[in-house]
This record gives C-alpha cells, structure tokens and sequence, in this order.
C-alpha cells in the first residue's frame, strides 16, 4: 500500500511539474497516427540507403558468417528497444526519451540526452541526404556538381518540410507510402535471389568462413549498431499517436523484427549471389544484375534513392518534435514550441529542423555526419537501460508494457554500449564531450531563469 501511494504522489508530482496536461487539445497537437502508421515510422527511421552498400562491408569482415552477425546486433539491439518499451509504455506526450531522461535522472541528464538526439537526428538524416545526391548523381551526371548538389539537398529538404508543415497526416501518408514501397523492394529482391539460386544452381557462390579476429567482429557489430538505429526518433510523436502507451511497445518491438529479418536475407541472397561481394561499392545492384538482368540493377539504384527520400520523410516528421518537446518544457525558447492554428503541427520546430539538416548536409560528408550520429546514439541507449530499472522502482506499476527479466535485459544492454563506448576515438569522444558541454551551457541558462 505505501509503495502503490508513494508511486502515485510521484506520477502527480510529474504532471504537476510538467505543467500543461498532455491532452490533444492541451498541447493543440492532434493524434492521428495509429498502431500501423507508427510501426511504419519506425521502420521507416531505420531502413535508409545503408542497406545498399551495407552487404558489401560486412562480407568483406565476415564473409560467410555475416547472415549470422545481421541477427546477433538485431538481437543486441532488441536489448536495448525491450529497456525502452516498457519505459515508452508510460508516457502520452510528446518528448520520447527526452521526457523519459528527466523523470529519470533530472533536468541535466534530460537536456543531456535531448541534445545527443538532436545532434543524431541532424546528421544520420544529412549523410543519407548526400547519399542520394550521389545515387541522384548516377541518373543525372550535373547534378554531382557544386550548385548541383545544393539545389538536389534544399529542394529535397524544403519539399519535405513543407509536407509536414501542412498536416501531421500528410507526413504520416509519406511515410507510410515509401515505407511500404522500400520493404516491398527489398522482399522482391530477397524473392527473386532466392527463386534464382532454387532454379539456376550454378549461380551459387561457395561461402567463405575467414578467420575473425575480435575486432573484426567488433567493428562489424558497430556497423549494424549504425544500421538498425533511428527508431529512437520515432518515439517522439507520443503527443500525436492515438494510444501511445499500447502501441509505441507493439511498435517498436514489432518493427525491429521486420528490419532484422530483411537485413538478414538480403545479406544471404547476396553473399550467395554475387562473386567478390567485398569489393562491390553497389552490392545489391550488382548482385540483382546477376540474377535479373541489367534492369534489375537499374531498379535497385532507383530503389535506393526511393528509399533514403522515405527515411527522409521519416525524420521530417518526428525530429522537429525534440526541439517542439524542449520548448513547451521551458528547457528551449517557447517560441519552438508553437503550434499552427490551422494545421496544428509545430511548425517553427519544422523548419528549424529543416534549416540545421540542410547545413549539415551542405556543409558535411556522409561519413563525417555518419560518424556523429553513431557515436551520440550509444550514450542515448545507455541512458534508456538504467532508466527503465529507475522508473520501475520508482513506480511499479505505472508502465502499461512489463518487460520479463529486466536486469537481464537492462544488464546487457549498459555491457552492450558500454564496451562500444569504450572503443570510441579521439575525434569521436569530443564530439560526445562538446554536446555535453552544450547541454551544461543550456541547463545553467534555465535554471538562472528560475528552473528546477
């Protein structure tokens, strides 16, 4: 009895600190986006234009036991999406694991983990930007160019700003669309890779088992981290999904799944498939020209640009939530978290975000901004696995999804990113130690303006 009292004072002193309610008409944002669409969103945010070169990478480290490392970092990473599902399971607003980190571990650590998403959520985004700008360029040579790439990077960004600056739902059907479209691809591809080694037995490639050393293996796993990332993202359009608390764990549980089995298979059809894997720059074109015909690599480079405009999508969607979050908070400029009268989106949070992925990707490399949202994303899972043992004994029963074993799983998941964390750079570790020095600057900003 005084552990279920003591759990609801705490759930009140949330709310109360908080502020505003988390209400649809309290936060003027509308809840649109259902179980599928935000399974949809989620797979959306994590299945970019990596796939089409990943295959290549990890047959060069692995060889014949890449299949096998696609499922074992799928099946680190679902460590980690248990840890943040059942801490989701509690929250209605919109915030995701900015909110979850200052219920946890207080106003620092939340700002802390704030800036790692929006540091990650710039630069994942901008590298698959230059991505297709380079697929683009394949198509349309003048495009490469200077002045080329930067009308391809803010015609492509700004159209896509503008999608979800007119309403939630039109992002939601962008996303959906080009979620559908991209896995139907890649099903088609596995399909039709498979039906080929079936029926022409000739074109199977011995598979080779090198010997790998630890850091091989480590560096693969690091790969795949990059790779399964961005559903985080995802989890913040709380304020606009219709049951939050039942669906965010169904849904991102459920697309971590789907991602795992298509990462898998299409690494198999092309290690199976494709001689020299290693050395492909495009693995899966070269490997659908095998057993389709010059067409079928055609439609792979297409279907990689299809797929990095939808993970696009996906990110003008959720991303401008963060700094939306941040403002109705207290802990950003209020003016961040205004909602359009007409369209009720958060549409200064839109086209800020809008602005700063443009200058990443004008100004950066893919692998300069790759490299950025690998190593920010690591501290980010860390902090969800402590935060799911805090908030479960801090209030037992406040989460609406129950996670089995959870010192098993939050255990594993803080040794997981732990030991990834310890193999950071020089230059990555100051990019990790500059946001934390930022978010520092901005928490002694909001507490000299009376903050808690």
């Amino acid at each position: 009895m005084q552990e279920r009292c003591q759990a609801r004072a705490w759930r009140d002193k949330r709310r109360k600190k908080r502020g505003s309610g988390v209400g649809e008409k309290e936060t003027g944002l509308v809840r649109t986006i259902g179980r599928g669409s935000l399974t949809a969103l989620m797979v959306n945010s994590i299945i970019g234009a990596g796939i089409f070169g990943l295959p290549s990478k990890m047959a060069e480290r692995l060889g014949g036991y890449s299949p096998m490392a696609c499922l074992a970092s799928g099946g680190a990473i679902l460590l980690i999406a248990g840890c943040i599902a059942e801490v989701s399971s509690r929250y209605e607003e919109t915030g995701g694991i900015y909110l979850y980190a200052r219920d946890a571990f207080g106003r620092f650590t939340g700002l802390a983990i704030a800036w790692l998403t929006w540091v990650t959520r710039i630069a994942a985004p901008a590298a698959a930007a230059n991505l297709f700008v380079i697929y683009a360029a394949q198509f349309f040579p003048a495009l490469g160019t200077k002045w080329g790439r930067l009308g391809v990077l803010g015609l492509l960004i700004g159209q896509l700003a503008l999608v979800n600056y007119l309403g939630v739902k039109q992002g939601n059907r962008v996303s959906n669309v080009f979620t559908l479209v991209k896995t139907g691809i890649l099903a088609l591809f596995v399909a039709a890779g498979i039906v080929a080694l079936v029926s022409r037995p000739e074109l199977r490639v011995a598979m080779a088992y090198p010997e790998v050393k630890p850091g091989g293996w480590m560096d693969s796993i690091l790969l795949m981290v990059y790779a399964y990332g961005g559903f985080e993202g995802a989890l913040f359009v709380g304020g606009e999904t219709k049951n939050p608390k039942r669906d965010t764990p169904v849904a991102l549980l459920g697309a971590l799944v789907v991602v795992a089995v298509i990462y898998t298979a299409v690494q198999y059809v092309v290690i199976l498939t494709l001689p020299g894997a290693a050395g492909s720059a495009r693995p899966l074109g070269d490997a659908a020209r095998i057993f389709l015909g010059p067409a079928g690599a055609a439609t792979m480079g297409l279907a990689a640009m299809v797929s990095t405009y939808g993970y696009l999508s996906a990110n003008l969607l959720h991303a401008p939530r963060i700094t939306y979050a941040l403002g109705k908070q207290g802990d950003f400029p209020k003016f961040l978290a205004a909602v359009h009268e007409k369209f009720r989106t958060p549409y200064v949070s839109i086209w800020v975000y809008a602005a700063a992925l443009f200058g990443f990707a004008a100004l950066g490399t893919f692998e300069w901004n790759a490299v950025l949202s690998a190593v920010t994303r690591l501290g980010i899972y860390g902090a969800m696995a402590v935060a799911v043992v805090v908030l479960r004994r801090r209030d037992p029963a406040g989460a609406g999804f129950r996670l089995p074993w959870l010192y098993f799983f939050a255990g594993g998941s803080v040794a997981f990113t732990g030991v990834l964390l310890l193999g950071m750079t020089r230059a990555e570790f100051f990019v990790v130690a500059g946001t934390m020095a930022v978010a520092l600057v901005n928490w002694v900003v909001v507490r000299g303006r009376g903050g808690a």
